[in-house]
């Protein structure tokens, strides 16, 4: 009798067993299949629910506009005017947050005569499509400044950007390839896409399950294929030498400030480091937000001038 038909007409005790295992062995690796596509398109595609804001009844004046995506179609953004030709900072929500949650950074940078750029990013806000976590992401950092840069009423060659988790990985992304972003803070920043998945399995309770972490990563690049196709950040972080960034820790999570603290120090110089209690979110209090956008906005002051230096004299370099 063949080794098959003994397997699948078991007669004897072994057999038995081995057929047993086997049927166990493959329900086990389906089901972790399935747990893990599931768990990834969730994270991958989170609730969209974001606050309708209009945004005329704004405080600051913002005006509505759009700028064309590398992948096609256009993404609409908010313009808060500052100070004509002065340097413009690009705000970048964090995973399952959307622009209208930032809108009081913005008003801490706009008072100090700053034009700001806010926008959601795929799969966020009322944006639809999905996320990369930060390697499509980057890209469309970089297509805001290009659309920003040919306005002809800010500084076309100094951006400043802050991001957090998602948004901080895709302002540091971009910044290693796009030179006109001379100042950068990033919040619970990582180095890979793929931790923040890690993460987020595991805060979902199912990072103990065998297996499920790898499958999902698998899955995750299949669906981004062609996506995110650069060389590593870690490796690009010498493009970011003589420009100034601040790195924000938060206690309350300590899994992103570990991967933060990580890349602070591969980064190059100048560099700061700070910790703070929360990352920033709307559930932060009146008080610790004000603390928040304070390091925030103090960083951008020192290190991003609202004027441009005036250009050396004929036959001297600049400092």
């Amino acid at each position: 009798m063949s080794l098959l038909t003994e397997l699948r007409y078991p007669t004897t005790r072994r057999a038995k067993v081995i057929t047993a295992v086997l049927a166990v062995v493959f329900f086990w690796l389906l089901a972790t299949v399935i747990i893990s596509a599931l768990l990834l398109y969730r994270i991958v595609s989170p609730s969209r629910a974001g606050a309708e804001i209009d945004p005329m009844q704004l405080l600051g004046h913002p005006e509505i506009v759009s700028f064309p995506l590398p992948q096609g179609g256009e993404r609409e953004a908010w313009f808060f005017p500052g100070l004509r030709n002065a340097p413009t900072v690009l705000l970048c929500h964090g995973y399952q947050s959307d622009r209208g949650q930032l809108l009081t950074l913005v008003t801490a940078l706009q008072e100090n005569r700053y034009n700001v750029l806010l926008f959601d990013f795929s799969g966020h806000g009322r944006t639809g499509g999905r996320t990369t976590l930060g390697a499509r992401e980057a890209e469309e950092v970089r297509a805001a400044i290009e659309f920003l840069a040919a306005r002809g009423d800010v500084d076309a060659e100094r951006f400043g950007v802050w991001g957090a988790n998602l948004g901080a990985y895709a302002a540091i992304s971009a910044a290693t390839r796009e030179k006109r972003i001379r100042a950068l803070v990033v919040d619970s920043v990582y180095a890979n896409p793929l931790q923040m998945l890690q993460i987020e399995i595991d805060q979902a309770g199912l990072g103990i399950l065998p297996l499920v972490k790898s499958v999902a990563g698998v899955g995750y690049r299949l669906i981004n294929i062609g996506v995110g196709k650069d060389t590593p950040l870690v490796q690009r972080l010498s493009e970011l030498e003589g420009v100034p960034k601040l790195f924000i820790g938060a206690r309350n999570q300590p899994q992103l400030a570990e991967l933060t603290r990580q890349l602070f120090l591969a980064s190059p110089e100048p560099r700061k480091e700070a910790i703070a209690p929360k990352a920033y979110a709307a559930t932060l209090s009146e008080m610790e937000k004000r603390e928040y956008e304070n390091l925030v906005v103090s960083f951008f002051l020192e290190n991003l001038s609202l004027l441009r230096a005036p250009a050396p004299p004929p036959g001297k370099a600049p400092r």
